[in-house]
């Protein structure tokens, strides 16, 4: 379809010319115009025959003129007309019931609406731009509320085509991404952190700990000495042993 638009063949294709029964009394341009509309014939018929395999070139073979043989393929791959219309209703309501899953990215969005844009033109209905671009603003999920509010404000959505509106959403995602990232890492950095400085903590209340439990064992270990009267060694070993005693307040005097 596209390359006989692009040579000047579509409408020959689909709506074909009409021979008229009694070509000698046509005048001078009307005989110019049949002309040139029979060259355009002969030249669509001739791509839509090259284009066929050879299983499907018989199908066409017999036919004489580029619009029999289009309404052929037609009817053989796409149906006939009502089942054609059919089938174009359904992917009408297909395209307007569409809308973007949670989980879903702006790629994959894009990529479910220009299958079903793509199927609509084989059955002959033509989405503009301008529509695929408001079906994508109105129908993708609230986490994309800013930058769509952005869009709608700075963008002039008459000549937004489909292509730059995704890669302003692609941006917007990676940017969320990346964010996404660095909120996780601190998140794990916080954790992690504090942790640490717990177990420093509980290790130096550990060692506390055992030391107090030691003095209290090495106190309950021994009879109070008879000089100093601790609990914490023999008499024998006491290091007050042979100091002088104050007769006041009767404590032994460490110099």
């Amino acid at each position: 379809m596209t390359y006989f638009r692009s040579q000047n063949l579509w409408k020959i294709v689909e709506v074909g010319f009409t021979i008229p029964e009694d070509t000698l009394s046509l005048s001078e341009n009307q005989k110019k115009a049949l002309e040139e509309n029979q060259q355009k014939d002969s030249q669509a018929l001739f791509c839509l025959q090259q284009a066929m395999t050879d299983d499907i070139f018989p199908r066409i073979m017999g036919v004489s003129v580029a619009k029999e043989a289009w309404d052929t393929l037609q009817e053989e791959f796409q149906g006939t007309v009502k089942v054609r219309t059919v089938k174009l209703h359904k992917l009408r309501r297909d395209f307007e019931n569409l809308k973007m899953k949670d989980n879903e990215t702006a790629k994959d969005y894009y990529s479910k609406i220009r299958e079903i844009v793509n199927k609509m033109g084989a059955y002959g209905e033509i989405i503009s731009d301008k529509k695929i671009v408001e079906k994508i603003l109105i129908s993708c999920t609230e986490k994309y509320d800013a930058i769509i509010s952005v869009i709608e404000e700075i963008k002039d959505l008459d000549t937004l085509s489909p292509t730059e509106l995704m890669g302003s959403l692609e941006a917007y995602e990676n940017r969320r991404e990346r964010h996404n990232e660095n909120l996780t890492e601190n998140a794990i950095q916080s954790k992690i952190n504090p942790r640490s400085q717990k177990s420093k903590t509980d290790g130096s209340k550990s060692l506390e700990n055992f030391k107090s439990m030691s003095y209290q064992e090495n106190n309950d270990k021994y009879s109070p000495s008879g000089i100093c009267k601790r609990k914490s060694h023999l008499e024998k070993d006491c290091w007050f042993k042979g100091k002088p005693q104050c007769q006041n307040c009767k404590k032994i005097c460490p110099h």
